[in-house]
This record gives C-alpha cells, sequence and structure tokens, in this order.
C-alpha cells in the first residue's frame, strides 16, 4: 500500500481528506483505499453537497422530460395549461440548483494551502460523482455464456472489482489517491478487452455527472467509464496542486509538477476520446481546462523566481517583471477562451472573473518590478553598460520615447522617471484588478484574494509616494508593456499509466474457443502466462488504451454515437 502524502503547510486531515476506509483485506488482491465518505471534512461535506444537488438535478430533470412528453401528447387544452405551469416550476428550481452548484464550484478556497502566508488561490476541479454499479448478474452472465465458466465461482473476483470501483469513488487527496484511480483506469483495460467486443452489448449503463452543471449523463460504451476515470485524475491533481504551501521552493515544484500533470491528463482526454455526452469532457471544455491548468503553471513559475531571486539586483528584476507579463498573457488567453461561445454559458462566472482578475494583477506586477528595477538598483556604470543594455533593448514591447537609453541607464534622475510612469501604470492595472473583483460576489467573499490584491496596491502607492518629489512639474509619461519571457516553459505531462502495476484480475478465466483451436494445449499456456503478465510492463503507455486509426464513417449517418476511445465508434 503506498503512503499518503505529507500533508504540506501544516494541513492535516481535519482540513483535507479525513479518515480512510479499508475496503479489502491482504488476501484478496488491491488493498489501496478510498478516503471514508462519512468522514466529515470540508472537502467531504463539499462533495456530499455536490452529490445531493447532482441527484436532485436528475431528479428535476427527469420530471421534466415526463412534462415535456405529456405536454407534446395531449390535446387537452387545460392539461396543457397544467404541464406548462409544472414545467416553468421544474426550471426554476433547475435553475436554482445550478446556481448551488456553481457556488459549490466556485468554493476554491476549501482546497487551498492552510499557512498563514498570503498566496493567490488558485482554481481546483471538483470530482466527478458516479452511482453505485452492480456488476454480479451481468458479469457472471457473460462468462458463463463467452468463457464457459461457472459464473458463481468468479463471484470473488466480481465483487473485488466492484469493491475497487466504490473505493476510487472517494480517492484521498494525495499520491495514494492517484494510484487507486489509476489502478480502477488499468483495470478497465483488461476489462474492456475481456467483456466489451464491439459487437456485444452487456447491458450494463455507466452513470456520471457533469463536474460543474450536475447535469447526469449514461452510456453502455465502456469509454465512458474510462474517460470519466481519467477525468477524476486530471481533477485530483488540481486539488493536489492547489493545497500546495507555495511559499516554500519545495511547495512550489510540487504546485507546478501537480497541474502539469492535470493539463496532461486533460489534454490526453481530449486527443484520444471522442463524442463526449457530457459537456465537462467536450474539446472545447478540455481545451479550456488544459490552457487553464498552464496558466497556473505559469504563475507557479513566476512564484519560484520571486523565492530563489536577489532582491536589488537589476537583471533578476528585470527576469520577474517579464516572468509577470508572461503570467498576464497566459491568464488573458485563458480568459478569451472562457468567453467563447461553447464555452462561457458553461464556465462558474467566479472562475472567469478570478481569472481576468489575474490578468490585470500580473499586468500590474510586471510594471511594479520594471520600477523596482530601475528606481532600487545602482546606476549601470561605463564597463557594465554593454550587458545592461542588451537586456534593457529586449525588455519592452516598443521601446519608451524619450532620451537615449545610455542617458536612461546611467542617469538616476531618468530612471526614476521611467519607474515612476511604470508604477503609475502596475497602480491603474491594480485598481482595475479591484474593480473586476468587486463585480462578483463569491469572489468579494474570498478574504485571501482581497488581502493579496490589496497588499500589491498599497506596495506600488507606497513606492510611488517614494519616488515623487514635490518639484515634479513634468508630466508622467506612459510606460510601455513589458515583453512576456519566462525560463522555464510548462510541460504537459501526460499520464504515466506504466506506475501503478496491475494484475487481471480476472486473469483465471481462459477463453474455451481459442484453447480448442490450439494444438496440444500450448497456447492454452501462452494464453493463461500473457493473462497474468501486468499490461504496465509495456514499454509504451499509449498501449493501454489500444488506440486504432480513426475510422471513416458516412457523411449522411446521423446517429449520436457512444462515448468512445478515437478510433473505436462502434455501436455498443
Amino acid at each position: 500500500m503506498v503512503p499518503a502524502e505529507g500533508s504540506p503547510g501544516g494541513r492535516g486531515d481535519a482540513a483535507g481528506d479525513g479518515g480512510f476506509l479499508l475496503l479489502r483485506g491482504p488476501d484478496s488482491g488491491s488493498v489501496r483505499k478510498g478516503c471514508d465518505p462519512f468522514a466529515q471534512t470540508q472537502r467531504s461535506k463539499l462533495q456530499h453537497r455536490r452529490a445531493r444537488i447532482n441527484q436532485q438535478i436528475n431528479k428535476e430533470m427527469r420530471m421534466r422530460a415526463g412534462a415535456e412528453n405529456l405536454f407534446k401528447a395531449t390535446s387537452n387544452h387545460k392539461v396543457k395549461e397544467t404541464v406548462a405551469l409544472e414545467l416553468s416550476y421544474v426550471n426554476s428550481n433547475l435553475q436554482l440548483l445550478k446556481e448551488e452548484l456553481e457556488e459549490l464550484n466556485s468554493c476554491v478556497d476549501v482546497y487551498q494551502n492552510d499557512s498563514e502566508s498570503i498566496s493567490v488561490p488558485m482554481i481546483p476541479l471538483g470530482l466527478k460523482e458516479t452511482k453505485e454499479m452492480d456488476l454480479m448478474a451481468p458479469l457472471k452472465d457473460l462468462i458463463c455464456e463467452h468463457y464457459g465458466e461457472d459464473g458463481i465461482s468468479f463471484e470473488k473476483e466480481i465483487k473485488e472489482l466492484m469493491e475497487l470501483r466504490q473505493a476510487m469513488r472517494t480517492p484521498s487527496r494525495n499520491e495514494a489517491g492517484l494510484e487507486l484511480l489509476m489502478e480502477y483506469y488499468n483495470q478497465l483495460y483488461f476489462l474492456d478487452n475481456r467483456f466489451f467486443p464491439p459487437n456485444k452489448n452487456l447491458g450494463i449503463f455507466f452513470h456520471w455527472y457533469d463536474s460543474l452543471t450536475g447535469v447526469p449523463s449514461h452510456q453502455r460504451a465502456l469509454a465512458f467509464e474510462k474517460g470519466s476515470v481519467l477525468f477524476n485524475i486530471g481533477a485530483l491533481h488540481t486539488q493536489i496542486g492547489a493545497r500546495q504551501d507555495r511559499t516554500t521552493l519545495q511547495g512550489v515544484d510540487r504546485a507546478i509538477d501537480a497541474f502539469q500533470k492535470a493539463a496532461g491528463a486533460f489534454n490526453y482526454l481530449k486527443e484520444n476520446f471522442s463524442n463526449a455526452p457530457s459537456l465537462d469532457m467536450s474539446t472545447a471544455s478540455l481545451n479550456m481546462l488544459v490552457r487553464l491548468m498552464i496558466a497556473q503553471v505559469q504563475e507557479c513559475v513566476f512564484e519560484k523566481v520571486t523565492l530563489t531571486s536577489a532582491q536589488n539586483d537589476f537583471f533578476t528584476q528585470l527576469q520577474i517583471a517579464q516572468e509577470a507579463a508572461r503570467v498576464e498573457e497566459v491568464y488573458s488567453l485563458v480568459h478569451q477562451t472562457m468567453t467563447q461561445a461553447h464555452v462561457k454559458d458553461y464556465v462558474p462566472f467566479s472562475w472567469a472573473t478570478m481569472v481576468h482578475v489575474k490578468s490585470e494583477h500580473f499586468k500590474a506586477l510586471s510594471h511594479y518590478y520594471a520600477a523596482v528595477a530601475l528606481c532600487d538598483c545602482p546606476s549601470v556604470s561605463e564597463a557594465d553598460f554593454p550587458e545592461h543594455e542588451k537586456a534593457f533593448v529586449q525588455f519592452h514591447v516598443t521601446m519608451p520615447e524619450g532620451p537615449s537609453l545610455r542617458l536612461v541607464l546611467q542617469d538616476p534622475e531618468e530612471r526614476r522617471k521611467l519607474g515612476k510612469a511604470h508604477l503609475k501604470k502596475a497602480i491603474m492595472r491594480h485598481e482595475e484588478a479591484m474593480r473586476i473583483h468587486s463585480l462578483c460576489k463569491i469572489l468579494r467573499k474570498m478574504d485571501i484574494l482581497q488581502e493579496v490584491l490589496s497588499f500589491a496596491h498599497k506596495r506600488s502607492l507606497s513606492k510611488y509616494s517614494e519616488i515623487d518629489h514635490e518639484e515634479d512639474f513634468f508630466e508622467t509619461g506612459d510606460a510601455s508593456d513589458i515583453h512576456p519571457k519566462t525560463n522555464q516553459r510548462p510541460e504537459i505531462k501526460s499520464p504515466n499509466f506504466s506506475q501503478v502495476k496491475v494484475t487481471d484480475i480476472f486473469h483465471r478465466l481462459v477463453d474455451r474457443r481459442l484453447v480448442a483451436m490450439s494444438s496440444g494445449g500450448a497456447l492454452l499456456k501462452n494464453n493463461k502466462e500473457n493473462s497474468r503478465k501486468s499490461l504496465m510492463n509495456s514499454k509504451s503507455a499509449s498501449t493501454l488504451l489500444a488506440w486504432s486509426k480513426k475510422s471513416k464513417r458516412s457523411k449522411s449517418s446521423t446517429y449520436s454515437l457512444p462515448f468512445t476511445t478515437v478510433g473505436d465508434e462502434s455501436m455498443y
């Protein structure tokens, strides 16, 4: 059993995952465990509320579907009026539930670190919820029909699979939780090969709720189950990244790694699965999530640079300013993505607002650190001028108007004037960030974000007052924007399926038809040996999904396809 990761920043179980629940004994195969679903922690309470709202949304949608069918079928005027009134009531309830769920998805502070230091909060995702499933009867029937074995003799294996699925519904927020999800995902590969032939319908529906809207979806395609688990792997990485103490170098590195892996999971899902039945796994939504994770990685890189840099070094301050400009650039891209037609009505307003706030905040920081470089660092000597000139030429998007570059770098007064222009722009951007923040009711309740914005604004005002002279009669110019640049570009780390080695739960099953075709039992021997080998020993992780090239479909096809792996688009 993999040990749980330590609680960084002093966060313990009371604010994180709560107690653990061991679901299987040591002789029954896997002993990975889920989080105790009855533990009364902040995170578990949030998930319980989300599950309750999901069930209510499911109920209201079924009522709406029934009412709509009745409205279409009846010709009685009074019945139509009554049904129309009922539909209005149901739609009002759905809207209220949607708003309640959006507020839950905006509770990002629950997932943040509990250390007393102030850090800009990150945006994590809640896990997709799923219904409990009884696989006993359908799998026993299939074992009997397809393998010619007595299904009763495999009850232990079926129970183990069901317990593994039940455990992965409540993964702990650490490495052990990730490995639990990975283990179940890898078992789905074996399950897919054994029990889900393209021309066979097992009658098993997989039910999952949309992560953000709570709208239920269900399909027979096992790819839907695999894709939903993969989504939760990415979501859990976001929660692990958000909980890190980013005031320490170790915490920043962990956060960077977690958000890069989250981006990789969502990107892998986008590229390898198609025909998503729920909005959270649509191409547009996954593209937005990948960009959001990359932006949060870039923000962590900025924090890492500020932690490891010298305070009064000219080149260091320029680097920090350019890193801040790069963060502003990527958050602007995320905000554009969130305001697109297919995503705008789906993403919580608080998310889009926070991304917009961060864009303005980091633009302000880029100008602040430019001013620090100019005003707090010593003037350039003649010997050092060429090196400083080279760095400063590439610093601004367009070169500032006015005195020559040599004069700006060597004359303290000219440096002060340009620094003052940058501070003026910084203060304007800080105030814009605070204005946008005030427009969102949910963000106004987030004290830590308010503290960060207020601190940065006051710091820029203080620096401006420090360098402002009473005899300044010149009009402060407009500083050019900072050229975005980073020394650590984010990576998109695809899931490493081989890190969790598993053995096929149903390795005892052997296809008797294959045995009959073999000579002298040689194929039986090879089949048994191969079935016991962990798939994780393969050199390439991509074989886990066994993708084939995307098959061509007739343009005249109008049927709706199930959620599938790319290239596996047959109907189940």
